[in-house]
């Protein structure tokens, strides 16, 4: 293992100790788990502008690389296991991704649980779908192309808002890319079992513990809107997925890209070596992390 991926690890492996410690007191743990890309100086730096926006309750924010395109417009939904994550936490990740596609990107502070169970974040993210898709950094103006693209719980909020636009009959966006998605609330995935002695930040036992805080009492496991992967996927636009292969949720991808593919979709599947759970916003510290978000940037230019 290279000195980089050696100090994530050990850095991942500090912030789930002290999760674990923190369970019972969320302001803490949010506060915390905004620290999850802060390793190295070079994390935390921001290329380009961000500023605010607002339309009723759902704060959003801007965040704009030099010379990006602002009819070239992402939508990014943040992860955090649906009960943290923020706007700020997020901003020096995407001024990379705006860099690298070329195009602007939205993030949207939807609402958290357990203060707001599901579907209040799905809401709020069909919602800021729909306000990207005709709202720019300049104001009112329709895209050229809009893409949905989130990690973790942002991922499977991508996935779960990509079948809400369908079945709401609303444009779809031009690509979706979810990156580490949480995919089956079942917990049908091997990968919990046969990559949990590596995996540095997340345990198998999240996932059923997360089930009343944010699914609640009355929501179906194998509900599409709250697992993905038992959503139809024809006719839906290219899809991109990316995972390390030293993380639990690693079969929550293999196993999405499978079931689209077998339905027309076109999927594409990236596995990386060695790397955690959203290795990406730990670029330019580690290097696979940069190589990865080119990825992405090649992916969207594409399409």
């Amino acid at each position: 293992m290279t000195y980089p991926a050696e100090k994530v690890f050990s850095h991942l492996r500090a912030i789930s100790v002290r999760a674990f410690e923190l369970i019972h007191d969320l302001d803490a743990r949010r506060k915390l788990i905004d620290q999850y890309f802060c390793v190295h100086p070079s994390t935390s730096e921001i290329h380009g502008q961000w500023y605010p926006v607002k339309t009723g309750h759902l704060p959003m924010e801007w965040v704009i690389a030099n010379g990006a395109d602002p009819d070239r417009r992402i939508l990014y939904i943040h992860g955090g296991s649906w009960i943290s994550g923020s706007l700020t936490g997020y901003r020096p990740f995407l001024s990379r991704v705006s860099q690298a596609t070329g195009a602007v990107v939205l993030s949207v502070d939807y609402r958290l649980a357990p203060e707001h169970k599901f579907p209040a974040g799905l809401e709020d993210c069909t919602r800021a779908y729909q306000w990207v898709r005709e709202n720019g950094p300049d104001g009112k103006g329709p895209v050229s192309a809009a893409y949905l693209m989130g990690d973790s719980a942002g991922g499977n909020l991508a996935l779960s808002t990509l079948l809400k636009v369908r079945n709401s009959k609303l444009p779809f966006p031009t690509a979706v890319i979810a990156i580490s998605p949480a995919t089956d609330f079942t917990g049908g995935s091997p990968s919990l079992v046969s990559r949990a002695s590596v995996d540095p930040i997340i345990k198998p036992e999240i996932l059923p513990a997360l089930i009343p805080i944010y699914l609640g009492k009355h929501t179906k496991l194998t509900d599409p809107y709250a697992s993905p992967l038992f959503g139809d996927y024809s006719g839906m636009p290219p899809l991109l997925l990316q995972a390390g292969d030293a993380e639990v949720l690693l079969d929550d991808s293999t196993r999405l890209a499978t079931h689209a593919a077998e339905q027309g979709c076109d999927v594409t599947i990236e596995i990386w070596d060695g790397m955690p759970h959203v290795f990406q916003g730990f670029a330019p510290f580690l290097p696979e992390a940069s190589e990865a978000i080119a990825k992405i940037g090649e992916f969207i230019r594409q399409h």
